[in-house]
């Protein structure tokens, strides 16, 4: 383990500010959502409170957990951690219809028109134009996850993040909101807007399952171990540093495909129900229900 990592751990130690921080989401979230429930029963169903709330506890495992304390230990602990903000914390959050609740937890003096005014003017109209496009844009949302992925998976930008704290936060960052815009156009949670075929969609999260099935077969195939840090590092497992990160390439490879081709499957089953049904929606018009 590295000596500016180290310092920070204590071993098996939580983290309180990250899970602080986390439980007042959930708290805002829980406040809202409890508001929308009176009255509007139906906007919010119960399945998507458990969802949110089930993405901030991937959160949490990755960012505040005892977890975090053994993955500059192991690579494979450390996948786990990049699975969980990537692939399993975004979805579920934004499945959770969270911009909804945490808009009913804001004061109650900014509900009305100041609080229309604040999100319409200020967001959708200064930053949501171009912000909005780049959230609706499926080329942009995969390409931006890619490149986070496979660039900090290279060995000096991973090097370089295990060596410092600092850059080990804004790796971590950069894979929590690039999966945001990834799962963006899957899920397109409230305000977004419906644009394209969701047979899009389904080839969307095909072809991105190839990156990961790239990276990961070559950390499960490789002859020598990629990461160094790993070689030098205080290492209390009984497993060799080659098959540590043949375990970490197997899990990513492994989660990432099934977490990709699942809500895929959902979708097709959904379009190919709906063709065979002309009183339903339109395929273009049908929204995920997973």
């Amino acid at each position: 383990m590295t000596p500016p990592i180290q310092s920070d751990l204590a071993p098996w130690s939580i983290s309180y500010p990250v899970t602080f921080a986390l439980f007042l989401v959930a708290s805002g979230y829980f406040r809202g959502w409890w508001r929308l429930r009176s009255a509007i029963p139906n906007l919010i169903l119960p399945w998507q409170f458990a969802a949110f709330m089930g993405g901030l506890f991937a959160l949490w495992i990755a960012l505040g957990s005892p977890l975090r304390t053994l993955h500059h230990e192991l690579l494979s602990i450390h996948m786990v951690d990049h699975v969980l903000l990537m692939a399993v914390a975004p979805p579920l959050i934004l499945l959770g219809a969270p911009f909804r609740s945490l808009m009913q937890a804001l004061p109650q003096r900014l509900v009305g028109e100041a609080r229309t005014w604040l999100l319409s003017s200020l967001l959708m109209r200064q930053l949501g134009q171009p912000l909005g496009r780049a959230l609706e844009n499926p080329i942009f949302s995969w390409l931006a996850a890619v490149i986070a992925l496979i660039g900090w998976h290279l060995p000096a930008d991973f090097e370089l993040a295990m060596r410092s704290n600092a850059w080990h936060a804004f790796e971590y960052a950069c894979f929590f909101v690039t999966g945001l815009l990834f799962w963006w156009p899957v899920i397109q949670p409230w305000p977004s807007v419906v644009q394209s075929s969701r047979w899009s969609t389904v080839l969307y999260l095909f072809f991105a399952t190839f990156p990961c099935d790239m990276l990961s077969a070559f950390l499960t195939f490789c002859d020598r171990v990629v990461y160094p840090c790993y070689l030098s590092g205080n290492r209390q497992s009984s497993i060799s540093p080659l098959q540590d990160q043949e375990y970490a390439g197997a899990l990513m490879w492994v989660c990432v495909t099934f977490i990709y081709l699942l809500p895929a499957v959902v979708i097709t089953t959904q379009l190919l129900s709906d063709s065979r049904d002309p009183d339903r929606l339109t395929p273009s018009q049908v929204r995920p229900t997973f």
